[in-house]
This record gives structure tokens, sequence and C-alpha cells, in this order.
């Protein structure tokens, strides 16, 4: 594979999704072949486990929740993210790995090393050519949570800080970019895009 696989990552409320929106369109206006891309929930496996991940209203158990969470990575490699990157696309993703170890592995303290060879097992190795983290202060992020919050939203304050806690501290041990995500939506474009640009095959 040839391709470019790009994830962009942060807690609730931290913009990775339109940050990847705007990435997306910079790189096809760069006239690049790109694909926008997400998890969990973008293949037609993963829109049935994204429904009962995000918006049942029961207690999901927390192995559980990540085996779902695992199923939804393998199908999304395998169909999506494995297959553009064998045309020399550049996939940007919202969400990969590194949130299955933010919030299973310490916010659910399921273990870190556990979740990684789990994911590893089901992505089969495919990993980030770059992980961007957007990084936000709990007030300015919480003031963000979409007013229709789904399960994971409605986890609470003391949940999210330890998520975006459990990304400051793993970003340098798997050398992610975190980025100060505090300033304009264009300022933030910007400064993910002087990191895609010099990688960009």
């Amino acid at each position: 594979m040839t391709g470019c696989f790009i994830v962009l990552e942060g807690g609730e409320g931290s913009g990775k999704s339109t940050q990847a929106q705007l990435l997306y369109e910079r790189l096809v206006a760069f006239g690049r072949d790109a694909v926008l891309t997400y998890e969990p929930g973008d293949s037609s496996l993963g829109e049935e486990i994204r429904q009962l991940l995000l918006h049942r209203e029961d207690a999901v158990d927390e192995r559980a929740e990540l085996l779902l969470m695992l199923a939804d990575r393998a199908q999304h490699v395998a169909t999506v993210v494995k297959p553009a990157l064998a045309r020399d696309a550049v996939v940007v993703c919202d969400r990969f790995t590194p949130s299955s170890l933010a919030y299973q592995g310490i916010g659910r303290a399921l273990g870190v090393e556990a979740v990684e060879w789990m994911s590893t097992y089901a992505s089969v190795g495919v990993s980030p050519d770059l992980v961007v983290v957007l990084d936000l202060p709990d007030q300015i992020a919480n003031a963000r949570v979409s007013q229709e919050p789904d399960r994971f939203e409605r986890a609470g304050n003391e949940f999210h800080a330890a998520v975006r806690n459990a990304y400051r501290y793993l970003a340098p041990l798997h050398e992610w970019t975190l980025l100060d995500a505090s300033g304009t939506r264009e300022e933030v474009a910007e400064q993910i895009w002087a990191l895609v640009r010099p990688i960009l095959p």
C-alpha cells in the first residue's frame, strides 16, 4: 500500500469531524484522490454497530463496547481503508485506534496494552502515517458537545476529562501530534495542513 493514512483524533467537542471535512476538501482541491471516512460506522455493517454503540439506552459492558468497536474497525479497514490505500488515495479518518486506547484503554480502564494488541489484530496492522490529536480545555470542549448527545457524550464530565488527559499522556508515547484546537476553525485547519502537506506521497 502506497497511499497516505491520516487520522484526526480528540475528545468530544474537539472539532475533529469539522477539521476532517476541511482537510478532505483541501486535498481534493489540491488534486489528490482523497477519501473521507470515520469510526465507528462507515461501512454497511458498521452502521448497525454504530447504532448499538451510540444510541442504546441500556448499559453496555465495557468489554462489549470495545469488542463492538474492534468489529467495526476490522470491517472498516477491510472494506474502506485498505482498498483506498491500495489505489494510492489519501485517507482522512475521523477516529481510529487512538480513540480505542484513550476511551476504552484508559477511560474505561481496560488497559492500553491489551486494547492496542486487540486493535492491531482487528486492523491487520494497518496504521496511520499521521495522527493529529485536537486538544481543548475541558470548559471549551464541554460547551461544544451536541445538544442531542449520544451515549459517549452522556458519559459525564469526569469521563471526558479522563479521555482528554489520556490523549495528552499517550500522544508523546505514540508519536501523535498534539495540536491546540482553541483557535478559529481556519487557524486550526492551516496548522493541520502544515502537518499534512510534507508527508503527502
